[in-house]
């Protein structure tokens, strides 16, 4: 009989100590949630009040629609939420690879729908997580371990850096976006040229098996494809991915207005001193969102546009990330300041038609932060802004730092727009 209870007995330890441990891990998780000041991420359509505005918005601040909740930790170690990974032997790979993805479907809230656990699943693929997040009425923007990620109802933007595998969201992404009623309508991958190339994992040990990767995957009604590098003078180059349902305007509401761009800027052999400005003080055992807000504050990124709505994230031992957001607009940076290999990227979007100045004025404030040796500035944009007013007057935003244009690309994509690709070096005397 007092063999048979030992053998009870031991079971029910062991489940107790399970339960123990499971217990200790969810207070874990609410003190590193209760901790953020740009909450861990908001999926807001779990907030009615906020999306019966989105519909309709009326006229008002954008900090009062401002609306942050508790996202369940994903099952990664609680120390990525503060340490970059994805590190090379030689160092961080600054540059991010980019996916840009375009929807249509009948619901007003679209791909902000996505369960919390989906949009996990999508982030596992790709090898990064959530740290920080805020959203407004027109799109949630987040923070991650490696980049940001920005969705609204029918637009998708990942962007991630390191060894991440970025177009392993893809299949995952389809398949959750199905369910919800979603058809994918464009697609645009991009990015710069690695510093650490022989570090990525597949599918970016190249970008022709960047490019197959999605030629696989993508459905077949994405009929209208095209793979481009832009070259420059230097080692440099930007890689184009571009996939659309569409060739002309007739689509353009599902793939995305013509009246918005988008400005990609990389900055390598940043100014040291501005660059140490993103490394954490020895013992600051302060949350990233507060370290980060002290950063923010510190290098004058908040004033690259003062409208915009800041969430900034400091990582250890160094490293800082920028989620910003203005209306319907975002912009983003993030930052490896590591010597031998410093790299900052500045994002944004908008409207060139009546914005230009204020463009131009964003991208001069960006440069003027980390004082960068070497620039690359890329637009996309639509098919009837004249790309040599564009080039001309980004070369006029860079000249005051003594920076020249060294080349020039330009291409088009169908259902894309067109691409313009320049890169810049101090002026030779």
């Amino acid at each position: 009989m007092s063999s048979s209870r030992e053998d009870l007995l031991l079971p029910l330890l062991l489940l107790l100590l399970l339960l123990l441990h499971l217990a200790s891990l969810c207070l874990q998780s609410l003190s590193l949630v209760a901790s953020h000041a740009c909450h861990p991420p908001p999926f807001s359509h779990l907030i009615p009040s906020a999306h019966q505005n989105s519909i309709n918005p009326p006229p008002s601040p954008l900090s009062s629609h401002v609306h942050a909740l508790v996202y369940p930790t994903p099952s990664t170690p609680f120390r990525c939420f503060y340490h970059r990974r994805g590190m090379a032997v030689s160092g961080f790979e600054g540059f991010e690879k980019r996916l840009e993805l375009h929807f249509s479907g009948h619901d007003s809230l679209g791909l902000r729908r996505l369960r919390c656990d989906a949009l996990a699943q999508v982030l596992d693929a790709v090898q990064c997580t959530v740290v920080s997040a805020v959203g407004n009425r027109y799109f949630d923007a987040y923070i991650l371990s490696e980049s940001s990620l920005f969705v609204y109802p029918y637009k998708m933007v990942l962007k991630t850096c390191g060894t991440t595998q970025l177009l392993r969201s893809v299949p995952c992404l389809l398949r959750h976006t199905a369910e919800l009623g979603l058809r994918l309508r464009a697609c645009r991958y991009s990015r710069g040229s690695f510093i650490f190339p022989r570090a990525q994992p597949f599918p970016h040990t190249s970008f022709a098996e960047e490019a197959l990767y999605l030629e696989e995957r993508l459905p077949p009604s994405l009929a209208f494809r095209k793979a481009c590098v832009l070259p420059s003078s230097s080692s440099h180059s930007w890689h184009v991915y571009s996939a659309s349902a569409a060739a002309d305007d007739d689509d353009r509401l599902a793939a995305g207005s013509w009246s918005t761009f988008t400005v990609e800027v990389c900055m390598t052999e940043l100014d040291r001193s501005l660059a140490r400005r993103f490394f954490r003080k020895k013992g600051d055992e302060r949350s990233g969102d507060a370290v980060g807000a002290d950063m923010t504050d510190l290098t004058e990124i908040g004033s690259i546009n003062p409208r915009t709505l800041v969430c900034g994230f400091a990582f250890d031992p160094c490293g800082y990330s920028m989620n910003g957001l203005d209306r319907d607009s975002y912009s983003t940076i993030h930052v490896t300041p590591e010597e031998g290999h410093s790299y900052a990227s500045f994002e944004c979007t908008g409207r060139w038609a009546g914005g230009r100045a204020e463009v131009l004025d964003s991208l001069r404030k960006a440069i003027g932060v980390f004082r960068p040796g070497a620039v690359s500035v890329s637009f996309c944009m639509a098919p009837n802004v004249d790309e040599n007013q564009v080039r001309s007057a980004v070369g006029d935003a860079l000249e005051p730092f003594g920076l020249s244009c060294r080349s020039q690309a330009v291409e088009e994509f169908p259902g894309a727009g067109i691409v313009t690709y320049q890169t810049f070096t101090p002026r030779r005397e």
